[in-house]
């Protein structure tokens, strides 16, 4: 396995020039930064991770801990981070809480004994409904950095990469209001026991009170059979004219249980889901979404926690990603 003083050798240059030229340091010249990569893709140069970790006390690994991946909008926020991580010399190490607190205690307790040097997280939906959230705690007093996005719990001090849940379904909510006229929207919501869901809820209930409508949400559980209770919905209040589905699949199902009480969409019904672009390309017609812009997420997420991680005062933020409503052919 060719070795840094080898390298050094054959380009007659200081082992430290070259380490420095590898890490694209500012201090080395292009053109011998271009000598020494050259050099070391033709060797098969390949860096020695566990010599740098005991000299640095870096491991350059994130841990990532998701509720899930069959969720799109976690799925793509997955892609952002993996994608930046490796542009910024970052591995990264993946767990799935499945939305348990004990998983989601235990990825904890297992990446920080030294296997990664900060975490990115959106936390259990157990550990937001029995509000336990002590485990993260333990983390950031052992001066482990975490960085929470999506679902973040306001009482724990570090960075946080967020949507404006609040605005962006109000603004949806309004759309549907004042330029389509709609005048019976309903809420379908399945996330309201977490902190996202409670803002989305909040955001349609101002906008329906600010036009004199009464605002009307559909509950669902985990465990409800979400199609039937959609239809049901929908054939025992036949003058619902709009819904917001404020998470990522019931506005899909919404789309296609209008289509089976007979409801004409956009015509007679209009839907506004949650989703990225891809999410359109689901149903038809294509589905009109507040776009979260998932992949950024994941990029600013990434960003933000290794300035945190490389900077000695760094200053704990909570970033806005600005979400946008995007319109396809389940709306007017």
């Amino acid at each position: 396995m060719t070795t840094l003083k080898e390298l050094a050798k054959l380009l007659n240059i200081s082992v430290s020039t070259v380490s420095k030229a590898l890490n694209d340091s500012h201090e080395i010249s292009e053109n011998t930064k271009r000598r020494v990569n050259e050099l070391a893709v033709k060797l098969n140069y390949k860096p020695n991770r566990i010599a740098q970790q005991l000299k640095t006390n870096k491991t350059k690994t994130i841990g990532v801990i998701l509720p899930t991946v069959t969720n799109p909008f976690f799925a793509e926020v997955l892609h952002g981070i993996e994608t930046s991580a490796t542009k910024n010399n970052y591995d990264i190490i993946v767990c799935l809480s499945d939305e348990s607190l004990k998983k989601e205690q235990r990825s904890l307790e297992l990446l920080s004994n030294g296997s990664v040097d900060g975490f990115i997280i959106a936390v259990a939906r157990e550990s937001q409904v029995e509000e336990e959230v002590e485990h993260i705690n333990t983390v950031i007093s052992n001066r482990i950095p975490i960085l929470m996005f999506d679902r973040v719990v306001n009482e724990i001090v570090c960075d946080k990469v967020i949507v404006d849940d609040f605005k962006s379904v109000h603004e949806a909510t309004e759309y549907l209001i004042q330029k389509e006229n709609r005048k019976h929207v309903v809420l379908v919501s399945n996330i309201e026991e977490l902190s996202v869901g409670k803002l989305r809820i909040k955001g349609y209930q101002k906008a329906m009170e600010d036009a004199d409508l009464t605002p009307n949400i559909l509950k669902l559980s985990k465990v409800d059979d979400v199609e039937k209770h959609i239809y049901n919905y929908l054939k025992e209040n036949p003058n619902t004219d709009a819904i917001v589905s404020i998470d990522h699949i019931t506005g899909i199902i919404a789309i296609n249980m209008a289509k089976k009480t007979g409801k004409a969409v956009p015509e007679d019904l209009s839907v506004i889901g949650f989703g990225y672009e891809h999410t359109q390309l689901l149903s038809s017609p294509k589905i009109s979404i507040v776009h979260q812009k998932a992949y950024e997420i994941g990029e600013m997420c990434v960003k933000l926690l290794i300035d945190n991680l490389q900077s000695e005062n760094h200053e704990l933020q909570t970033i806005i990603v600005p979400s946008k409503l995007k319109l396809g052919g389940s709306t007017r």
